[in-house]
C-alpha cells in the first residue's frame, strides 16, 4: 500500500464529522443559554490556553477533552458527581463546533443520550452577545469588520 492512500476502511475527518453530527440535536447558541437556564450542564472542552486567549462563559464546567469520557462515563470511578446518570443534559462547546460535535457523539457513545453540542461553538456565543468573560478583541473585531474588507470600522 502506498504512503498517500488511505487504508481500506479508513475514513477522513469531514466524514466521521458528519456522521458524529448526524446523531446529535446541535443548539444555536441561543437555545444553549436557554437550556443551561433550565439546568442542563454547559461543558468547555477547550484548552487552557484557548480560554485564556478567548474568554470564558460563567457557570460552564471546565472539562478539557483529554479527560471528558472518564468525567462523564456513569460507571467510571474518576466521573464527576454530577455524572451519575445516562440521562444528564450536557452541552458540549469548543471555540468553534468541530470537537465539541465528535466529543458530544463520544458521550452518546457512552449511554448519554442528552448529550448535543453548540453549533459553531463558544465563537458563535460570543457573537450572539450571550453571557461570557475575559478577552473579547478578537470579537469587537469580527464584528466591525465589513465582509470582504479587513480594515475595522469606527466603532463610537
Amino acid at each position: 500500500m502506498r504512503a498517500d492512500h488511505a487504508p481500506a476502511g479508513a475514513k477522513g475527518i469531514d466524514e466521521i464529522l458528519a456522521e458524529a453530527r448526524a446523531r446529535l440535536r446541535r443548539l444555536e447558541p441561543e437555545e444553549a443559554h436557554i437550556a443551561y437556564r433550565r439546568g442542563a450542564h454547559l461543558v468547555d472542552i477547550r484548552p487552557a490556553a484557548q480560554r485564556a486567549a478567548s474568554g470564558e462563559i460563567p457557570g460552564a464546567l471546565i472539562v478539557e477533552r483529554n479527560v471528558l469520557e472518564w468525567r462523564f462515563d456513569p460507571r467510571s470511578a474518576a466521573r464527576l458527581p454530577i455524572a451519575g446518570r445516562y440521562d444528564l443534559p450536557v452541552i458540549i462547546f469548543c471555540q468553534e463546533g468541530y470537537t465539541s460535535s465528535l466529543a458530544a457523539a463520544a458521550l452518546q457513545d457512552l449511554g448519554l443520550h442528552r448529550a448535543t453540542d453548540v453549533a459553531g461553538g463558544f465563537a458563535a456565543w460570543r457573537l450572539a452577545g450571550l453571557p461570557a468573560f475575559g478577552p473579547a478583541d478578537v470579537y469587537a473585531y469580527l464584528q466591525a469588520v465589513s465582509p470582504g474588507d479587513p480594515r475595522p470600522r469606527p466603532t463610537t
